[in-house]
């Protein structure tokens, strides 16, 4: 199978260059690098080979080698990657520098957690403001992140100017709500529920199904008996 890298042209100081945009597999693997590099960092780790890092968290060696490859990171022959500069060069290819606010859409239980994980800030991700039908919450805080009405999504949007929204809304308010983040300029949602989302090819969706996760666990779970 062939593998096809992509490009969009970026506007820099009036020239267009060339930005890379990688294959999503490579980018879902390049925070698992990143995880280990900053484990290694920790340890006063100066230097890591492909071939450590494939040993330590089972992914071909080959396969890491390409991967670092997009970002133009390249090792020392026999010595390896320097920990410190490719820690860097990830967490600022993958965004994790620059802090995105994010709505909290729907705020039970698993809301409730996102908003207080607050190893997400760590990543870049910043909850400025939750939203919930429930009348028991509007008006109140999860530690710092007040909550609001849907109805005042579209002011609050203005307001914060929010690209971001994460979805944990129960499934069959799920494209309602979908639709009500975008007519409110909501670019990109993180989408928590089982629902498939319906959107135009301009708004980013990325679904993480827990529950279509536990299938596939189960079901290995199952092969194995």
């Amino acid at each position: 199978m062939v593998t096809k890298t992509f490009y969009r042209l970026t506007m820099i100081d009036n020239k267009n260059i060339a930005k890379i945009i990688l294959p999503e597999p490579t980018i879902s693997r390049l925070p698992w690098y990143l995880s280990y590099l900053t484990m290694q960092q920790r340890r006063n780790v100066e230097y890591v080979s492909s071939t450590q890092i494939a040993k330590d968290i089972n992914v071909d060696a080959s396969q890491i080698a390409k991967d670092l490859s997009f970002l133009n990171i390249k090792g020392k022959t026999r010595i390896g990657y320097e920990v410190n500069t490719l820690v860097n060069e990830l967490v600022d290819f993958l965004g994790f520098k620059k802090q995105h606010n994010a709505f909290m859409i729907g705020v039970g239980s698993l809301g409730k957690a996102l908003i207080q994980d607050l190893g997400l800030m760590q990543f870049g991700l910043n909850i400025v403001a939750g939203f919930d039908v429930d009348p028991k919450l509007i008006g109140s805080c999860i530690g710092d992140v007040p909550i609001y009405s849907m109805d005042e999504l579209d002011d609050k949007q203005k307001e914060l100017d929010t690209e971001i929204g994460i979805l944990a809304v129960p499934a069959e308010h799920a494209q309602d709500a979908t639709d009500t983040m975008i007519a409110c300029g909501i670019q990109a949602i993180w989408n928590f529920t089982p629902s498939r989302l319906k959107a135009s090819n301009e708004i980013v969706i990325q679904n993480t199904s827990i529950y279509a996760h536990l299938a596939v666990m189960y079901n290995r779970m199952e092969e194995r008996k």
